[in-house]
């Protein structure tokens, strides 16, 4: 199953769409104007919020984001790890969750419990930063929990480059 995430280019609020494998829409992601934290909220498209993203506000040299679920629990951590390389960790989640690539191309594996389950793969286009998520059929349930983990990984990225 393949997810594209594009982030809009206009966006002074960090508006992103989700298109499946044809190119629909699945999801929505939304922004807020002002937010310290780059608060994201993703809701499906009968406008049912699925899950929020933020930023750790107070941070020492590694960034990290929260996932929310629709109810406000926070269901995870992602953090970035120090290597040489890309290295995220899902933190506080029933499974395991790793995301690791190379630090020259943006090229990553995506494992669940030490299992290869998708890659992720971002697209470089003008202005504007787009990823492509290919995750297997088996974890179709879970697409939205990893649009969620994308936009928080895209969250601390920006974060790391300001």
């Amino acid at each position: 199953m393949k997810l594209y995430i594009k982030n809009k280019f206009a966006s002074i609020t960090g508006k992103s769409v989700v298109l499946d494998e044809n190119k629909n829409p699945v999801y929505k992601v939304k922004g807020r104007l002002f937010s310290f934290t780059k608060k994201k909220k993703i809701y499906d498209l009968e406008k049912n919020k699925l899950y929020t993203v933020r930023n750790k506000y107070w941070h020492f040299f590694m960034h990290s984001a929260f996932v929310y679920d629709s109810e406000g629990t926070k269901i995870l951590k992602l953090s970035q790890k120090f290597k040489f390389g890309i290295k995220f960790v899902v933190e506080g989640y029933q499974d395991e969750i790793k995301i690791e690539g190379s630090p020259f191309r943006f090229n990553c594996s995506v494992y669940k419990n030490d299992k290869l389950i998708g890659n992720l793969y971002k697209k470089y286009f003008a202005m504007v930063d787009s990823y492509e998520l290919d995750i297997e059929d088996d974890e179709k349930e879970n697409a939205p929990l990893f649009v969620a983990i994308v936009i928080a990984l895209d969250n601390i990225k920006d974060r790391n480059f300001k």
